[in-house]
């Protein structure tokens, strides 16, 4: 039992073979899926997935690299959005510094918008973070202060020091296929130390595909390989990395056990 935390299942790639790509997940062990949302215009046909199937479940947010185009979203139409009963999550929000696609004044606020959508509806936050460590800690420091949060770093390649960061905050860290490339020994040293109640797993799905997949489009079937790598990294079996790491989904993404 499986579960992946953060897959885009409507993305080109995936969505047209969509049936097929959850079969396959099914087939391999995989339970229920998350499937992420990065801005407005497809916020309808991410629901309408997670309306069909009822082992989907979606997220609505507005992803750094969209935050220009939706400088002046406001939190109205997140909160609405958040309110039906198949969105589980607010996200995928944060920084982007490597790409720089937004203003960067623009990506801070819109994540600030993002964390108050969060606090008000108690739906976790799902953050994307890359070459921008300080200020994103800088930020969840900041709106913790103001009352408190759930949220997780999705598909963590930062540094340890920015994991133990977010640690102390109290967030959750999810692994993607990255932890099981050769060139990823810091984030493997890394993923030894993350508690047990505050792991999860996931696609990055049609990207990121892990070995032995690599060059292949990614899909949530694959979310076993990583779990398996990093069950090994552990020294933990891969049922019981699968069951941590279902447990902590429900208990973080609590609508959804609900």
């Amino acid at each position: 039992m499986l579960v992946d935390s953060h897959c885009h299942l409507n993305y080109k790639g995936l969505v047209e073979r969509q049936g097929d790509v959850l079969e396959n997940a099914r087939a391999a062990g995989v339970t229920a899926f998350l499937n992420i949302s990065t801005r407005q215009s497809e916020w309808d046909a991410i629901v309408a997935t997670a309306e069909r199937e009822s082992d989907v479940w979606a997220s609505i947010g507005i992803h750094p690299h969209e935050a220009d185009s939706h400088a002046d979203l406001g939190k109205g139409a997140l909160l609405e959005a958040a309110g039906h009963p198949r969105v589980i999550a607010i996200g995928e929000t944060g920084l982007d510094y490597y790409y720089d696609k937004s203003d960067r004044a623009v990506q801070q606020a819109l994540f600030r918008t993002h964390v108050e959508v969060s606090r008000e509806t108690g739906l976790p936050l799902i953050v994307h973070t890359r070459d921008a460590d300080d200020d994103t800690a800088t930020i969840l420091a900041e709106e913790m202060e103001k009352g408190t949060f759930p949220a997780l770093i999705h598909c963590f390649t930062a540094s340890p020091e920015f994991g133990r960061k977010v640690l102390e905050l109290g967030l959750t860290i999810s692994l993607s296929g990255i932890v099981t490339f050769k060139n990823a020994r810091e984030l493997q040293e890394f993923a030894r130390e993350i508690p047990a109640d505050r792991i999860l797993v996931e696609t990055d799905s049609p990207f990121l595909a892990p070995v032995p997949h690599r060059g292949k489009t990614c899909e949530p079937a694959y979310v076993r390989n990583t779990a398996e790598f990093v069950a090994e990294l552990r020294d933990e079996g891969v049922d019981e990395l699968a069951e941590v790491t279902t447990r902590n989904f429900y208990r973080l993404f609590s609508k959804a056990a609900a």
